[in-house]
């Protein structure tokens, strides 16, 4: 079992996946980009750095960071939205040439969003067609990670993410002519993407990808209809679709717990 983890990204994932980890005897090593969050890290038990990956630089101390690792845990979004987006694609590239000929095991956290709009189920066997910008570029970083030789790249794919203070229905509820309410969801607890890459790195399982969705699928309609019950919030208001509904059913081949069911239903 690899003891010394370094998380490339400790924000709303990799800080309670940090702790877990810690709880596991792993020694964790953590990267945040704002200087105000070290000693929050710190109080943790996380050696913790300040690094920001930038298209043209890497700004912070990435060769300490990366001494005595043997596991990277790649964990940055691509944000790509807002008023200065940068080419995430880039990014990587810039990370990987400071990386260089170490030899590392990595798990890259990527998006089931790399399939794009297919209908039926889709493993890890489905052929990706990305159709956002967002999963081109993680698609293409994906691809970076992998044909790196001197790199064990294990890619997981998670569905939308979720947890006790991140739940779409909060900025649904009361929203009226929504679309696609037939589409079913694809949803991952932030517990069971914890779960998932602990798994992996107690077991070794290197050089493959793993899809990560809860293996329930109801409808937009009916899910965030019964989550605003369950909250007492206003239920959001579904408009005929006038469009083709993709049914995208992800489940994983490669997990071998998946059918077990997860330790967090997203019910």
């Amino acid at each position: 079992m690899s003891k010394t983890i370094g998380i490339l990204g400790c924000g709303w994932l990799g800080t309670p996946l940090a702790e877990n980890l810690l709880e596991r005897k792993f020694q964790v090593l953590g990267t945040t980009t704002q200087s105000n969050k070290l000693p929050l890290l710190t109080a943790k038990g996380i050696k913790a750095f300040e690094l920001y990956v930038a298209e043209d630089k890497i700004s912070g101390d990435l060769n300490t960071f990366l001494t005595n690792l043997t596991v990277l845990i790649v964990n940055i979004p691509p944000k790509l939205r807002g008023p200065n987006p940068q080419n995430f694609t880039a990014k990587m590239q810039l990370l990987l040439k400071a990386i260089g000929t170490l030899k590392l095991k990595v798990i890259f956290v990527s998006s089931t969003s790399v399939y794009g709009n297919v209908d039926g189920e889709v493993t890890e066997d489905t052929p990706p067609n990305p159709v956002t910008e967002s999963g081109k570029q993680l698609l293409k970083a994906e691809n970076l990670f992998r044909n790196t030789p001197n790199l064990e790249t294990t890619v997981v794919r998670f569905g939308g993410l979720i947890g006790p203070d991140r739940h779409p229905i909060n900025h649904l509820s009361g929203k009226r002519d929504l679309t696609n309410g037939d589409e079913i969801i694809n949803l991952i607890h932030i517990k069971d993407c914890i779960r998932m890459i602990t798994l992996i790195l107690e077991n070794n399982w290197w050089n493959i990808t793993i899809n990560g969705a809860c293996p329930y699928h109801p409808t937009k309609k009916e899910y965030y209809t019964q989550e605003a019950l369950k909250r007492g919030l206003q239920i959001p208001v579904y408009s005929q679709n006038s469009s083709k509904i993709y049914q995208k059913f992800i489940k994983s081949r490669n997990f071998p717990y998946y059918n077990e069911g997860f330790y967090t239903t997203i019910q």
